[in-house]
């Protein structure tokens, strides 16, 4: 059991500290309209970002910031991420992806 247990730890602990960790210096754009940690959007039309696939995230940004995602929320969405280095989408992704 104690064997168990230190095995177990240490990854709840990892887990923990990426469902807490420190908010990316963009990420009050991203708050304004989808909530804190993404997780309670302003409208019902707003996507939760909260636990959204990282990967997915990525490109729907880089899409954004590339004009190539059109319709929808592509207004808003578009000036958002032309702002957005690689960098800054990827740790944004990154930090979405790991809120409950």
């Amino acid at each position: 059991m104690k064997k168990m247990i230190s095995m177990v730890l240490p990854s709840l602990l990892v887990l923990s500290a990426a469902v807490n960790a420190e908010p990316p210096a963009k990420e009050p754009l991203c708050r304004a309209c989808h909530g804190a940690n993404g997780a309670s959007p302003i409208m019902d039309t707003y996507p939760k970002l909260s636990g959204q696939n990282q990967g997915y995230l990525v490109s729907a940004l880089k899409s954004y910031r590339a004009g190539e995602r059109q319709g929808g929320m592509a207004a808003l969405m578009s000036p958002q991420a032309a702002g957005l280095t690689d960098e800054e989408i990827d740790s944004l992704s990154a930090y979405y992806s790991s809120q409950q």
